[in-house]
């Protein structure tokens, strides 16, 4: 059976493809989890995608994804960035995560450049826009196979 991996998008990714492509691409969220489920397929990797702009709901998400995924991709949008609730929802569902951002946060405005799950992620992977999802894919497929 291939490691099944949940891609959880969170605020305001539901509208890729009408926001800055500088910083977000040109692709759609439907054709970014259209090329990462094939990255994910190239690895072996079973890929399900989730995306809300409620955090609560997010957080609910969350708590139930150990019954779902054995990994998970974590772009949370503005949430990252001040959202102790998700932090400590991810903490609950206690499995390996990697923190992506299509954007490089860490060169942006200050607010952005904290993370408040970072310390929580097996990896981040920011500012390579949709490739940074397959880097993502391959950390999290290493530590699923060790």
């Amino acid at each position: 059976m291939s490691n099944r991996v949940g891609v959880m998008h969170g605020v305001n990714l539901d509208q890729l493809g009408r926001r800055d492509p500088g910083h977000y691409g040109d692709n759609s969220l439907m054709e970014l989890e259209r090329l990462v489920r094939r990255f994910g397929n190239e690895l072996g990797l079973e890929v399900a995608f989730s995306q809300t702009n409620h955090e609560g709901e997010f957080c609910e998400m969350l708590h139930r994804a150990p019954e779902r995924a054995d990994g998970l991709i974590l772009n949370p949008g503005a949430w990252t960035h001040y959202s102790w609730a998700i932090h400590d929802a991810l903490e609950i569902a206690a499995l390996p995560a990697v923190e992506v951002h299509l954007s490089a946060i860490d060169e942006r405005e200050e607010w952005r450049r904290f993370s408040v799950i970072r310390d929580l992620c097996i990896g981040s992977v920011q500012g390579k826009g949709v490739d940074g999802y397959r880097e993502a894919l391959e950390m999290l497929k290493e530590k699923l196979d060790t």
